[in-house]
């Protein structure tokens, strides 16, 4: 409520100005994907201590140039990861680390990959190929530092303690959760890593890979798809983990999809005679600009888009897939 009456830290209200965003129309939602990523970037590529300096800012005048500096760091953070993506899928491309049904665990590693940027990269692969993803990346005097990320069923930490238990001399150190660990480890021990890391999570998966299931609540009808059901979603919050927003399933007729940023995917959907908006982030832009489908199957969140001064639905596509026409 203070944010939206104005009332922001300096530095808050300065994030959301580098980032083009009025922050009276801001949501929960708008902290974790426009301030944080700002806020995290400094830590990532340099010295977290220019988020700190810029949440703590006294004035707009001291926040506006730690903002931009922020905004500069989250730039180049974004070309690195977008980088490192491309090189990741090569190398799961190549016939040396291409996925089949007998990977349970993905383990990959660059020597000239940005070691603040593997948490990101470990959730991109992740969500792509639904395995649990160790990225690694240099940490010198040759030692590795990876960071994981995993999916419902498997117990990251858990995998990574079996791992240590039955080889003692592989990992140096290790800890973290359910959901995402961080390891180090020679370089000189990464091929047998893979192995027994592949192993620990068959193991806990009962030699069976994870099902890809999404958990919605349900559909709705092309008549409640509206503005103001999603204002009403938006001021139930704040969503977030373990308490997440709603979510919906449904197929539409595509009539219109086109590519934003390069890996984001913008598409007008049909319900009955309207045309709705809907975006999608970190998508395989290449594939679905080549299939190009007439209709797709998605799950999705009802949302707010506000674009000067005006606000309209929008659909946030959790995840889609191509539909045959019936």
């Amino acid at each position: 409520a203070r944010m939206r009456a104005g009332r922001a830290r300096p530095g808050i209200e300065a994030l959301f100005e580098v980032a083009g965003r009025d922050i009276r129309s801001v949501s929960s939602t708008d902290l974790g994907f426009i301030a944080g990523p700002r806020i995290n970037a400094a830590g990532r590529l340099d010295d977290m201590s220019v988020g700190i300096e810029c949440l703590l800012a006294e004035s707009s005048a001291a926040a506006r140039p730690l903002a931009t500096q922020l905004n500069d760091y989250n730039r180049e953070r974004r070309e690195i990861e977008g980088s490192m993506q491309a090189d990741a899928l090569a190398l799961l491309d190549s016939g040396e680390f291409s996925v089949t049904d007998s990977d349970f665990g993905l383990s990959l590693y660059r020597d000239d990959w940005h070691q603040g940027v593997v948490g990101i990269l470990a959730s991109r692969i992740r969500e792509r190929f639904h395995r649990p993803t160790i990225i690694f990346a240099q940490a010198g005097d040759g030692e590795l530092k990876g960071s994981g990320r995993s999916v419902p069923g498997l117990h990251l930490r858990d995998a990574l303690d079996r791992v240590a238990t039955l080889n003692p001399d592989l990992i140096s150190k290790f800890g973290g959760h359910a959901m995402a660990a961080g390891l180090s480890l020679s370089e000189t021990h990464l091929p047998r890593f893979r192995d027994a890391f592949n192993k620990s999570v068959s193991d806990a998966l009962g030699g069976r890979l994870p099902d890809h299931v999404h958990v919605t609540d349900g559909e709705l009808r092309s008549e409640e798809l509206t503005l103001e059901l999603a204002e009403a979603l938006e001021s139930g919050g704040p969503w977030g983990q373990c308490f997440e927003a709603p979510s919906f399933d449904g197929a539409f007729d595509i009539a219109d999809m086109r590519v934003v940023g390069e890996k984001h995917l913008k598409f007008k959907l049909r319900a009955n005679s309207d045309l709705i908006d809907a975006i999608a982030f970190n998508v395989d832009v290449a594939e679905w600009m080549t299939q190009r489908p007439a209709r797709m199957g998605c799950v999705y969140r009802p949302s707010v888009n506000a674009f000067r001064g005006e606000r309209s639905l929008q659909l946030q596509l959790d995840a889609i897939w191509p539909r045959s026409i019936s």
